[in-house]
């Protein structure tokens, strides 16, 4: 059976790069080959001219950073890892839709924080936002600072216990293969009756929180035996708690439902995705059969 591979979006700007780079050594753990896609942002009915004649036009130039954002990622990815199968691919359409669809058929896709775009006030550019929110398969975030290159622990959220198995699944997994330790962390608050606690606010309900979590990592410890895990059950926003254990972890992972016609993303996910200190993997739920 052929291995997933795992697609990088490069755009030319520095965080792209760094996304490689985590993309690359995730793609050496797993024995994948890598996909390196790059879309121009091509204004609408704007197409490349087809003659080479004459002065360059927007599209052309446009065309040709994209091109170049695909060489200078392959040639990093090659430096770091040069038994790797890289391959680039340059897409058309909407970036943002393109770059997400480009995720079909892989068992990852890995962007950056920000791109050669995004305003200096903005903490997350909008094709990384678009693409953790709505790609089919886990999305991973790679922030811009050293954490990036850290796996010391990999901090998973877990809201709703029978609705969280794809997310425990990558998080072991990724917990495993970098030799980490693995933090499961609920978090919940009054205005959250959905989430594990019963009876928010309550001493017993926390103990049956705590009783819950301990329970649902039970098989997953006897899967994964190597991997050293530990829980915390909080009261408070889940996007607060889990962004402020970012400051120490390698990677935290959150689950997602696919997105409905025309939502926003749900609120931890926003948060998380804004406020983290190291990358964040977004993980959709499987699909109902």
């Amino acid at each position: 059976m052929s291995v997933k591979p795992i697609v990088a979006a490069v755009d030319g700007s520095a965080e792209a790069l760094r996304a490689v780079g985590w993309a690359v050594r995730e793609a050496v753990l797993r024995d994948a080959p890598l996909r390196i896609v790059s879309a121009a942002a091509l204004p609408p009915r704007m197409t490349p001219r087809r003659d080479a004649q004459g002065p360059s036009t927007v599209a052309e130039v446009m065309t040709a950073d994209r091109d170049r954002a695909l060489i200078a990622a392959a040639e990093r990815a090659t430096a770091i890892a040069p038994d790797l199968l890289v391959s680039t691919d340059d897409l058309s359409g909407p970036v943002a839709q393109a770059v997400t669809d480009s995720g079909a058929g892989a068992s990852m896709l890995v962007v950056g924080s920000r791109g050669v775009g995004a305003f200096a006030a903005m903490v997350l550019g909008s094709v990384s936002r678009y693409a953790a929110t709505h790609a089919a398969c886990p999305v991973v975030v790679v922030r811009d600072d050293s954490a990036a290159s850290r796996q010391g622990q990999v901090v998973v959220g877990v809201g709703d216990p029978e609705d969280c198995e794809a997310a425990l699944t990558f998080a072991f997994e990724e917990a495993a293969l970098h030799n980490a330790s693995l933090l499961a962390v609920h978090a919940w608050q009054a205005a959250h009756p959905e989430l594990l606690d019963p009876v928010p606010g309550s001493h017993a309900g926390q103990a049956g929180a705590v009783r819950q979590l301990e329970s649902l990592l039970a098989g997953w410890r006897e899967k994964y035996p190597s991997v050293a895990v530990s829980q915390e059950v909080v009261h408070g926003h889940p996007g607060r708690a889990l962004a402020g254990l970012s400051a120490g972890a390698g990677l935290v992972v959150l689950g997602r439902h696919h997105p409905q016609p025309h939502p926003g993303p749900g609120r931890v996910v926003h948060a998380v995705l804004n406020h983290a200190h190291c990358p964040v993997a977004t993980v959709p739920a499987a699909r109902p059969e």
